[in-house]
């Protein structure tokens, strides 16, 4: 699978020339039970807001707009909370060493 991440921050698959939209785990609104949403992911990690925060390095307000609705996260960091909801331990381990 070769997957693309796009200026507006949507992740696509390329098959055969053609784009295909990619759920992302930050996409979901609240009470879907579709992929799961920032607040799960930070709960999933057993981190608090502040924890999950300075993993990342964002400012803790990034992450409560984040939870509350008020903003969506975009570009790099969408993509980033795509690769924590398949794999967090790799990727907080790998943040840490930077």
């Amino acid at each position: 699978m070769r997957l693309r991440l796009k200026a507006d921050g949507r992740i696509v698959e390329l098959r055969d020339g053609h784009e295909f939209p990619v759920q992302s785990a930050v996409n979901a609104a609240p009470g879907d039970t579709g992929p799961l949403a920032v607040r799960d992911l930070r709960r999933r990690a057993c981190l608090t807001q502040m924890e999950f925060a300075a993993k990342l390095g964002v400012p803790v307000e990034t992450i409560r707009n984040w939870e509350q609705g008020k903003r969506a996260p975009r570009g790099p960091a969408r993509a980033l909370l795509a690769v924590i909801a398949h794999a967090p331990d790799t990727v907080f381990q790998a943040l840490a060493k930077v």
